[in-house]
């Protein structure tokens, strides 16, 4: 492919503003670094919360946003020639692969790690530059998928399949996804690819309805219900399954206080909970129900660069669909998705072509 002559970004200036185009993109690359000419970033919440001031960069502003991101890498530094010409994923966390942390196995929270659009410019722009270390081939496209599509694995699939590894998903399991949100829907398919039973919990029947076609054994809509009354119905479906009422795996993807209250309410004996979603509020709990259950709560934050390949042969492999879950928007549109994201009004997640 030919690469791109213009070069440009669109720069988050402030909170509460809209994000401004820069001409001219990414400086060259150093020693260990690439320059990758994007083909699609992802919109996640965290950007919003960036964007609204709920959370504040590392870098100081101006700062490109974006994190979710694939591409063809164009320029390459010295050491780094072998990725000249490959298409890529970059890591929405990126490790330094030296400290105690990366060598005990934990780089997704490495304390030296950097994330694009938050330590350094991101990918709402054409070109990108980062380290080299943690990128993730990829090698062939099956029919029907685009490098774009796949941008999304950097945050929104990879995310879950660390949780679901961490509480050891296995076939015959029974997991509940609490939020059908960006990431709840790779939850859910991830669950079902490990050959678990899994319902899925929202209060949006537009979210729930298409996960019966990947992956849900059931749903149950929480609008309106107590939380024993969504135990209730989650207890129904487990039965008539015939999953046990012990050992359940439960993943909080909402990221919302009553998402979580609500995952919380849903611990049995030797259950495990996965804290994927994440909000600011505080949620009230009875901690005490961890040990009267024997229970086991994981948090979990990003997701180690290792088990990135598993998650792209998982799309690829076409064990995971982003299509019905994904839509593209040109990236000049930007402004305008970023109120739809922040409003949810579309349930999709989008990708912004350059």
């Amino acid at each position: 492919m030919e690469p791109r002559t213009d070069r440009y970004s669109w720069r988050m200036v402030g909170p509460d503003q809209p994000l401004e185009r820069a001409e001219g993109a990414a400086r060259p690359p150093e020693d260990g670094e690439v320059l990758v000419e994007i083909a699609g970033c992802g919109v996640c919440h965290t950007d919003i919360g960036f964007l609204d001031g709920d959370v504040k960069t590392v870098a100081p502003l101006p700062l490109v946003l974006g994190h979710e991101i694939s591409g063809h890498v164009v320029e390459a530094g010295a050491g780094a020639e072998s990725w000249m010409g490959r298409d890529v994923l970059i890591p929405a966390v990126i490790p330094c692969g030296n400290c105690d942390l990366c060598s005990a196995g934990r780089s997704n929270v490495c304390q030296e790690a950097l994330m694009p659009g938050n330590d350094f410019d991101g990918g709402f722009a054409s070109h990108v530059t980062v380290p080299a270390a943690g990128l993730s081939v990829i090698d062939e496209l099956p029919p029907g998928l685009e490098l774009a599509d796949l941008c999304v694995i950097a945050d929104a699939v990879t995310t879950p399949l660390q949780a679901m590894k961490r509480a050891e998903v296995a076939a015959g399991d029974f997991v509940v996804v609490v939020g059908a949100g960006g990431v709840g829907t790779y939850a859910v398919q991830i669950a079902a690819a490990y050959g678990a039973n899994v319902v899925a919990i929202d209060i949006d029947d537009s979210r729930l309805e298409p996960l019966l076609q990947h992956g849900a054994s059931a749903t149950v809509n929480a609008r309106g219900l107590s939380p024993r009354e969504v135990r209730d119905q989650v207890r129904a479906h487990a039965s008539a399954l015939g999953a046990p009422r012990t050992g359940w795996k439960i993943m909080e993807c909402s990221g919302s206080s009553s998402g979580q209250e609500t995952a919380y309410g849903l611990l049995v004996p030797a259950a495990i909970l996965g804290v994927v979603g994440f909000t600011r509020d505080k949620v009230s709990i009875r901690l005490s129900n961890l040990m009267a259950f024997d229970a086991t709560a994981i948090g979990n934050w990003g997701c180690p660069i290792e088990l990135y390949p598993e998650a792209v042969e998982l799309v690829t492999s076409g064990k995971i669909e982003v299509l019905p879950f994904t839509r593209k928007v040109a990236m000049s549109e930007i402004n305008t998705v970023m109120a739809d994201v922040h409003e949810g009004n579309d349930p999709r997640r989008t990708i912004l072509i350059p």
